[in-house]
């Protein structure tokens, strides 16, 4: 009976079940939670241009060979991971540095079940694929994690990186360019 269950937790089965829907930086979500509260724009930081909700929160999947572009948004997003194969967030400072994160449920292999990605980071995701291995028990093909923003999410905070960032971070081109 358990192994009936472990083969239909796939990438596929989980966009269906939890209703996922692409989105615009790569992998799937689904927005489960917006609050009903706004904060006023006179209340928030300058770098916001009107009112934002609260706090958001969404399902986000990535499957084996997808990855969540370089990005960064207004506001701080903390990761949460679920279920699959660990996650990479991968970071690069406003000073020029680089950092990864490892998220998932191995803390022996220094992974985090949460991580918060401070406001405008730039920021990109990748399945850990060193997990996958070649063992046949290995079925898992996705990693399915959550977001919390605060204050709550709003694409016009969302701002894609081009290839103009290749020249802020030269000592990282080739994960940047994995990340594009």
């Amino acid at each position: 009976m358990s192994d009936n269950i472990s083969q239909q937790f796939t990438g596929d089965y989980w966009y269906k079940k939890l209703k996922l829907k692409p989105h615009p930086e790569g992998g799937y979500y689904r927005e489960v939670y917006r609050s009903s509260e706004l904060v006023k724009a006179e209340h928030l930081p300058e770098r916001f241009k009107g009112a934002r909700t609260f706090s958001t929160a969404i399902y986000f999947m990535l499957t084996i060979g997808e990855r969540s572009r370089v990005h960064r948004i207004k506001s701080d997003e903390v990761w949460h991971f679920y279920r699959g194969l660990p996650l990479v967030i991968h970071m690069f400072g406003s000073n020029g540095s680089y950092n990864a994160v490892r998220l998932g449920s191995n803390p022996e292999r220094g992974e985090r079940y949460q991580y918060m990605v401070p406001a405008g980071t730039w920021f990109g995701v990748t399945v850990d694929e060193s997990e996958t291995g070649s063992d046949e028990t290995v079925r898992e093909d996705y990693s399915l994690a959550g977001c919390t923003v605060a204050p709550g999410f709003d694409f016009e905070d969302f701002e894609m990186a081009g290839d103009q960032i290749l020249s802020a971070y030269p000592g990282y081109q080739d994960v940047l360019r994995r990340l594009l």
